[in-house]
């Protein structure tokens, strides 16, 4: 009852707020007299004014400008998590005369990223909204940039084999951090700049990078492979593999420095200045706080200010999520990442199993040829479903909804994988692609890119980056499973078991789905200054 009106209150106020003429450009962009500033760049504040005359679809100069800044990221992002793949291939011809990694290193080496990443997204998530998305967005790119170099400098000649492994373990366990940071980071800033009625859009166009990370990385590296052709398979020099490995991972800093200045400048947003002024009420124990500090000097006050806000923020943070109404959408939005990465990601970090069903995981021919082969099957795997269900969820993503999407993907990915496990040792090669195509193409036009958009649109913004960090950090404790574990399973158990545990993942992620509302249309501000309002009247205020 109570949900129903405060949604309602909110798509009223948001078709009020649109019926307004657009505000003058001056007033998105103040100057701090007081302060001297200059204005910020009000190109970006642009959306407050959307005539709402063109599809969703169709971005206007501000918003593809803002792609750009929160986009190429999320490129990084993709880059650098899948290109573990051909590399780690590689590196069984650079330290292990072409056997196989060791299992447990070679888990630990494909799940590094993603444990860092769980640090990095509850880190920076809490971050940006206790102390601002301007405080903190930019800092996650400069640690992906030290990192990359640092796995791109691993002194393969003066370490044991092992000891290059856990070096390169330890620096992509700091890359995750920095990739993970930049989940709720790009999601918030994105989020706090868009207009109401594509939101949804901006958001899936900005995840939609993903696909193009990783077909790029395996562009990459048959590019690079080929220019490796001579040394490595005329004249046999299958050590120089050392310096593609290494040039495939260090092309991620062009597109990082690139975008680096743009991120490090960006203005706060008008919604989160604002969301920050309409704060809750001070509970008890933060006016005590307030009351008691006692400062000496004006940086010693500073230092307290910023104390007092990360706690403030903390403590409003626990009173919101502890009423169930909102409890149980952020249970929603974890445990369908969750179950999402368990399946998405046991999937793509071991494709290995894929590309001998295709006949493209380079068993036979030299270490070259295998190596081609293989980033040969990476690329034919990304274009045949990857990227295509991206832009699919773009164009319909605010007709459909994120709820339809993500149920249809959940229970259209578990129809696939049934099929892959029930069929996998009888299925031909052409039933195995198309299968798996499919299967690419509903995990992305579906749970992968809405559980990436939910917690971004359903949370008010004073919350977003946190409770975003915390659906994305569950995210990827499932991918951190499937990489750990997956090996050892399907040795054991074989690889039908497996995908039938994956099937079984992607029933309960559509039944977890259940428990979030649609959010298209939906302006989760108005909903929380409504409950405000409402708490207030309760309390005599």
């Amino acid at each position: 009852m109570l949900g129903d009106k405060l949604i309602k209150s909110g798509l009223q106020w948001q078709s009020n707020t649109q019926t307004l003429p657009p505000p003058p450009l001056s007033s998105l962009a103040m100057v701090d007299t007081e302060q001297g500033h200059s204005p910020a760049r009000p190109a970006l504040q642009e959306y407050e004014r959307d005539p709402g005359d063109k599809p969703p679809f169709v971005l206007t100069f501000a918003e593809v400008k803002l792609l750009g800044i929160a986009g190429v990221g999320f490129f990084l992002d993709a880059y650098d998590l899948f290109i573990i793949n051909p590399v780690s291939t590689m590196l069984q011809y650079r330290l292990y005369g072409g056997k196989s990694l060791p299992n447990n290193l070679q888990g630990l080496l494909k799940a590094a990223a993603n444990i860092g990443s769980v640090i990095g997204q509850f880190l920076f998530g809490y971050l940006a909204d206790s102390l601002g998305r301007k405080a903190i967005y930019g800092k996650e790119l400069m640690l992906i940039i030290f990192a990359t170099i640092m796995c791109i400098s691993c002194p393969t000649n003066d370490l044991s084999s092992d000891g290059a492994l856990i070096w390169l373990t330890i620096f992509r366990i700091v890359l995750g951090v920095g990739v993970g940071g930049d989940y709720p980071m790009s999601a918030s800033v994105t989020s706090d700049r868009a207009v109401i009625r594509k939101r949804g859009t901006l958001l899936a166009y900005i995840f939609a990078n993903q696909g193009w990370g990783s077909f790029v990385g395996s562009l990459a590296t048959i590019i690079v492979l080929a220019c490796y052709k001579h040394v490595m398979n005329d004249e046999g020099e299958t050590s120089k593999v050392d310096g593609v490995w290494r040039i495939v991972i260090g092309l991620s800093l062009i597109p990082a420095f690139g975008t680096l200045y743009q991120r490090l400048t960006l203005p706060e947003a008008e919604r989160y200045k604002k969301a920050k002024k309409d704060a809750l009420p001070e509970t008890d124990d933060v006016k005590e706080l307030k009351d008691g500090v006692k400062v000496s000097s004006v940086n010693e006050s500073e230092e307290v200010h910023v104390d007092i806000q990360r706690k403030a923020h903390f403590r409003e943070f626990l009173e919101y999520f502890s009423e169930w109404r909102h409890a149980k959408i952020l249970i929603g939005t974890c445990t369908c990442w969750f179950l999402l990465d368990i399946a998405f990601y046991g999937i793509n970090l071991n494709q290995n199993v894929v590309l001998q069903q295709i006949g493209y995981d380079g068993s036979t021919g030299t270490p070259w040829e295998k190596l081609f082969k293989v980033s040969t099957g990476n690329i034919i795997i990304t274009a045949l479903g990857f990227v295509p269900g991206y832009y699919v969820s773009v164009l319909t993503i605010e007709k459909l909804g994120r709820k339809v999407i993500q149920l249809q993907g959940f229970l259209m990915t578990a129809l696939f994988l049934g099929i892959l496990a029930g069929k996998f040792t009888s299925m031909n090669n052409a039933a195995f692609i198309v299968c798996f195509a499919l299967l690419q193409f509903f995990f992305n036009f579906g749970a992968n890119t809405t559980t990436y958009c939910y917690p971004a649109e359903v949370f008010p913004t004073k919350y977003r980056a946190s409770a975003h960090g915390m659906s994305a950090a569950c995210g990827k404790a499932g991918a951190i499973i499937s990489a750990l574990v997956f090996n050892t399973l399907t040795s054991s158990i074989g690889t039908p078991a497996v995908l039938w545990i994956f099937f079984g993942c992607s029933l309960l992620g559509a039944c977890f789905t259940l428990l979030l509302p649609e959010v298209a249309g939906r302006d989760p501000d108005a909903i929380l200054a409504e409950e405000i309002r409402e708490k207030r009247l309760r309390q005599g205020y």
